[in-house]
């Protein structure tokens, strides 16, 4: 993190002016992130928790509802309606746990796996575009704006570790979603506390 004492560092970002630019230009990008997905998912009649849902339950296959309940940080009942949804939808499928039988495990079926590949092919694109456009240095500074914009450091610290292990398999009985070294929250989620 930059030292915001030190002599000679112009600190005009941190102008009132600069800082409510800061708040519309993620206003915009999340808009224009959002736009085409909102499009597809209105067309199930579904909307961005469906995305949310999907998108983690493709990133993390076998994730618990307590686990995805501890990344949405939604009641139980949203949840629920949505999920029922995706579910009856065939988008989703829930499995019971092999060790605990009151556990159940996420994954998307192939129509979900489509849907989210579909969802996310414009969002990554754009992502790449933009990162191209900026370099590097842009894109790590972009990173680091972000972390230091999620309130939560367990939430933050999924990210920095992730980072730190970019090329590092996971342990071989590690939950699912969970990074190495760090210790587990509801469900076996990564809580960013190291173990």
């Amino acid at each position: 993190m930059a030292d915001v004492n030190r002599p000679g560092l112009n600190l005009l970002f941190l102008r009132d002016e600069e800082l409510r630019q800061g708040i519309e230009l993620l206003f915009f990008a999340y808009r224009d992130f959002t736009a085409e997905p909102d499009a597809m998912l209105a067309k199930f009649g579904f909307g961005r928790a469906h995305h949310r849902v999907v998108y983690f339950v493709g990133r993390t296959p076998g994730m618990t509802v307590g686990e995805l309940l501890f990344i949405l940080r939604i009641t139980k009942q949203s949840l629920s309606r949505v999920l029922s949804q995706l579910v009856k939808q065939g988008f989703v499928s829930q499995r019971t746990g092999a060790q605990d039988r009151r556990q159940r495990l996420l994954y998307l079926t192939d129509k979900g796996a489509e849907l989210e590949r579909q969802l996310s092919a414009e969002q990554r694109a754009r992502i790449a575009r933009a990162y191209r456009a900026a370099g590097a240095q842009a894109v790590e500074g972009f990173r680091k704006v972000m972390l230091g914009i999620i309130g939560r450091e367990d939430d933050r610290r999924r990210f920095e570790v992730r980072a730190g292990a970019a090329g590092r398999e996971a342990a071989p009985n590690a939950a699912p979603g969970a990074v190495p070294g760090a210790a587990s929250g509801p469900g076996g989620l990564t809580t960013g506390k190291i173990a």
